[in-house]
């Protein structure tokens, strides 16, 4: 006698119910993934500084993957995730606008979440392949993502803030592959360990294997790839102190005025007063070059005559030149004045120098409105004047006094210009010593914006096997050396890099880099192309050889 199916089991009061998020397990797991996904996004990048989470924060993603969730569900809790942690990350944007905040950091996590929809449809064609194809779908997602952040450089102007490289500024140990294949390359080996070890996991946890047989041919590659980083550190940075020469004495003046005065008529002897201070405290210490930050003084050093003298009388008195970051006038005959943001040296002899760095890469809707014609009217809630500034079209390298009377050609890159490799990378063709990192991130408060900044400095130094000085209104100011690592971090008594004043540096150069330029600053961005061809072979590899998968739990189709 069979019991009735239809009928309910009798109550059993010693019977164990599942636990919540066993019998709900559908539900609690997208949350799980987007809020796993969302901390682990925040914590890899700066002021956080918890490197080591850059090599798990897409697991989480990747692992769901495995279970072929509905596309819509994994779309929207992924992009989700991705939108919230980079409005996160970009916080330090609402001292300036929320509206930039809310619209800039949405956007960003929506492009860089696009990632994922092709994890969803990579993952379960992968699965249960032989290892060539499985390991030619590994690199073809990492190589995906490297064509992203690219992508991330030129489109609608180019916000390369944060590539996942960035994450690593402070292990150098893994940043020197950036010198043969730029940044993408580190983010590329970052990408396939976060894949290794989803796959790991998923043969360990989900087929329960064991023995020889949990061993996972992904997770042998992204070791694989690691190491080939380390064995590039191992051979360039080993006894690199056996090869520093002296190179300059510089002095980096941080003023530290607070925005809100900066432009205010009423507030410029003030401001003045500040800058002749710092700067004549950097002096004291005889050094052979003093850097001031991005538009440090309160009118064109380029363009007034009473500003032009006012500098010139300040660089007598240091007994030193002044590399001055400055906005620049330039009347023209019959027409209004051309304004741009750049860079002038002032001479104790021979007062302001013909050499002038014109800012190459404006800010949208900070320096210019884009296609003003159409966007003008957003010049009433974004006040940028109703005259774009002028952007540069040449390196503009300056040539500056280093140790033993002798001449470096210095690169100025102001602003946010060293978030864009291209930039770095032209200068050095053009025959630059070394960078000059002038910003005001004075304008974003101290939540982390100058730390964030000062990471694609690193990132150029080892691009490029160029030393890189920096000096913010507020901070971040600093050297960092041909290899990525931070030399000098400008700080006060309190361990805090927000503050006024001024220090002076001896800086040292690798001998084996001068005269001599990286691979990748002479090839340029190869590794973007053979990325992009490793994700086209990739998909067309997978479009072929359809996997061999159990039917999906849920019903996803994925045809």
């Amino acid at each position: 006698m069979t019991s009735d199916p239809a009928t309910p089991a009798p109550f059993d009061p010693y019977r164990q119910e599942p636990a919540y998020w066993t019998r709900h397990w559908d539900k609690v797991i997208p949350w799980i993934v987007a809020l796993a996904t969302a901390v682990l996004a925040v914590c890899s990048f700066p002021p956080y500084q918890m490197s080591e989470f850059a090599y798990a924060m897409l697991v989480p993603g990747i692992l769901w993957a495995y279970y072929r969730p509905r596309f819509r569900l994994y779309a929207a809790t992924l992009l989700g995730a991705q939108m919230v942690a980079w409005t996160v990350i970009l916080g330090w944007l609402h001292h300036v606008s929320w509206l930039g905040l809310l619209l800039l950091g949405p956007f960003t996590g929506l492009w860089v979440g696009v990632w994922y929809l092709a994890v969803w449809w990579t993952i379960p064609r992968m699965y249960g392949r032989e290892t060539p194809v499985r390991l030619a779908a590994v690199v073809a997602l990492a190589g995906l993502w490297v064509v992203i952040e690219w992508t991330r450089t030129w489109f609608l102007s180019g916000f390369p803030w944060l590539p996942l490289a960035a994450s690593q500024w402070q292990r150098i140990s893994i940043l020197q592959i950036a010198a043969y294949t730029g940044a993408g390359g580190v983010s590329f080996v970052l990408v396939a360990m976060n894949l290794g070890f989803a796959a790991y996991a998923h043969r360990l946890f989900r087929e329960e294997r064991s023995g020889f047989a949990k061993r996972s041919q992904e997770f042998f590659l992204a070791m694989f790839l690691l190491l080939a980083c380390l064995a590039v550190y191992v051979a360039e940075t080993v006894n690199r102190t056996e090869f520093a020469v002296r190179f300059l004495r510089a002095g980096l003046v941080q003023p530290y005025i607070p925005q809100t005065l900066k432009w205010d008529p009423a507030s410029e002897s003030g401001t003045l007063d500040v800058l002749q201070r710092t700067t004549l405290l950097a002096a004291s210490a005889n050094p052979d070059l003093i850097l001031w930050p991005e538009a440090a003084a309160t009118r064109a050093v380029h363009g007034d005559a009473a500003m032009q003298a006012w500098t010139e009388q300040l660089a007598v008195r240091a007994k030193a030149p002044l590399l001055v970051g400055t906005v620049a006038q330039d009347d023209l005959p019959g027409a209004e004045p051309v304004w741009s943001n750049g860079v002038v040296l002032v001479r104790p002899q021979g007062g302001l120098q013909p050499e002038f760095y014109r800012k190459r890469h404006l800010v949208p809707f900070g320096e210019y409105v884009p296609v003003r014609f159409l966007l003008g009217w957003l010049n009433k809630i974004v006040p940028v004047g109703d005259t774009d500034f002028l952007p540069g079209t040449e390196p503009g390298l300056l040539s500056v006094p280093v140790a033993d009377g002798n001449t470096a050609w210095a690169a100025p890159l102001l602003c946010f210009e060293d978030v864009f490799p291209s930039l770095a990378r032209d200068s050095v063709q053009a025959g630059a010593d070394l960078f000059v990192v002038m910003t005001n991130n004075g304008w974003f408060g101290e939540d982390g914006a100058a730390v964030q900044h000062a990471a694609h400095s690193a990132l150029r130094a080892v691009e490029t096997r160029r030393p890189v000085l920096r000096v913010g209104n507020g901070g971040w100011s600093g050297w960092i050396d041909e290899f990525g690592f931070v030399r000098y971090t400008m700080t006060n008594d309190e361990g805090s890099i927000y503050f006024r004043g001024a220090r002076v540096i001896n800086v040292t150069r690798d001998q084996r880099w001068i005269g001599r330029q990286s691979f990748y600053s002479e090839h340029g961005d190869w590794f973007v192309i053979v990325s992009a061809a490793a994700a086209v072979f990739g998909w067309m590899l997978l479009r072929v050889a359809a996997p061999r998968v159990a039917p999906a739990a849920d019903g996803a189709d994925l045809t």
